[in-house]
């Protein structure tokens, strides 16, 4: 993110309120105006006894070795952008999914599930087939607020039948999307800090109009790539697709993007391995290999992820998580073996207890009808074990899909029953 300090001497108290009338002045003209309805307008209104100014604070991230870094952090719950991120969030991200769906990987359970049906349905994958990576270092922060908000109202123009979204017009979309952009703030050592480019990271809308902006963006590439019918796709920052042409062409072809868009910066890897989404991704021969990229030999490998919430609860939903993505991302049985084993080390020098582990790896293999495969290494066995994943992967999707749609129609009804403490039934 990039920041601005505020260095007049206004009370903090009263700048603060400031904003507030501004954010709620802009909110009376749309209303006044009748661009948005009137209950949706109430509902973006802030009162000022309930807004809370964020203080930064930092989380530690040890996952690059023999190194502590600091991620900044912002509370995004009751800010002054926060109605608003929530309002444009529900409005742009379903549009955007459906005009970018077939060129993004939701996570890289997606991801595997699609390169998978490349290179052993189609049979697409040759023995010199490369492997190419992209990774965009400034996907939160890409451009000034001015031509993020041109960028969104491009994305429009091109894609909707008329001028409007669930009967919102464009330039009321492009007025909210400034009205966000604008009022980003936080308190860090008693100044105010503003985004002169991007947003809170935590807020879903920043992703979302990064992602439209990067949608633009990638335009030129994808263009050739689907002239030369090759394999792609992007989950937010990072770029994968395959190339059958020469290594010096993908060369020049990138070094035309960086030379056409300078703004964004990005590294690329090249060959017939690559990392992506933290997968090791193999060309062997023309016969894909991948497994999850992990160097079991790192202490700091063995600490469980920040979670909010019940801990008991959180890590259950994170361990089954965790064996369902190590049996779609390794191919070969012996890599899923080493992977679970590592998971359940991680929960016992976590505290975990034998009866935990026992319990979510009985209840994971019962799932997939593969109880077997705990204490065998037999490859043909796991490639049956693996086609019914891909099968159960089908079937969450389609239901996810659902949801969504009951979701965005504000009809879902969500109920949390947390079944760790106690009987179901007495």
């Amino acid at each position: 993110m990039t920041l601005n300090e505020t260095n007049d001497q206004e009370p903090l108290h009263d700048k603060f309120h400031g904003m507030i009338e501004s954010i709620n002045f802009a909110l009376k003209i749309l209303k006044h105006r009748k661009d948005i309805d009137p209950h949706t307008i109430t509902r973006l209104f802030l009162d000022p006894t309930k807004v809370q100014l964020s203080d930064m604070d930092f989380l530690c991230d040890i996952s690059h070795e023999n190194e502590l870094q600091l991620v900044p952090l912002l509370p995004h719950l009751n800010t002054m952008t926060s109605k608003i991120g929530q309002y444009l969030n529900q409005l742009l991200r379903p549009f955007a999914d459906r005009v970018m769906k077939t060129t993004q990987f939701h996570h890289d359970i997606d991801f595997i599930q699609k390169l998978n049906h490349y290179a052993c349905t189609q049979h697409r994958l040759t023995t010199t087939t490369l492997f190419c990576t992209i990774k965009i270092s400034n996907f939160y922060h890409l451009d000034s607020h001015t031509t993020i908000i041109d960028r969104i109202g491009y994305f429009l123009q091109d894609n909707l039948v008329t001028n409007k979204l669930e009967q919102i017009s464009i330039m009321t979309i492009k007025n909210l999307v400034q009205l966000f952009l604008y009022n980003n703030i936080f308190r860090y050592n008693e100044h105010i800090y503003t985004f002169t480019k991007g947003s809170p990271t935590t807020m879903p809308i920043t992703d979302t109009l990064s992602s439209i902006y990067l949608f633009q963006w990638q335009a030129k590439l994808l263009r050739i790539i689907k002239q030369k019918d090759e394999f792609f796709g992007r989950c937010e920052d990072e770029l994968f697709f395959t190339w059958n042409s020469s290594s010096n062409e993908l060369h020049d072809l990138l070094q035309s993007i960086k030379v056409q868009y300078p703004i964004v910066y990005f590294h690329t890897s090249i060959g017939s391995n690559v990392n992506y989404s933290n997968l090791y991704i193999v060309n062997q021969n023309g016969q894909l290999y991948t497994r999850i990229n992990r160097d079991t030999t790192l202490k700091e490998n063995y600490i469980l992820p920040y979670v909010t919430g019940h801990p008991k609860r959180m890590y259950s939903i994170w361990f089954r998580s965790a064996l369902i993505r190590a049996a779609g991302c390794c191919s070969l049985v012996k890599d899923f073996q080493q992977e679970r084993i590592y998971l359940e080390l991680t929960l016992l020098v976590n505290g975990y207890s034998l009866e935990f582990l026992e319990r979510h790896v009985e209840h994971f293999f019962d799932y997939f009808h593969a109880y077997k495969m705990r204490y065998l290494m037999d490859q043909m066995i796991y490639e049956t074990f693996r086609q019914h994943w891909f099968d159960f992967i089908t079937m969450k999707n389609e239901s996810q899909e659902m949801t969504q749609q009951i979701d965005d129609n504000g009809h879902l009804i969500r109920l949390n029953y947390l079944y760790e403490q106690g009987p179901r039934c007495q």
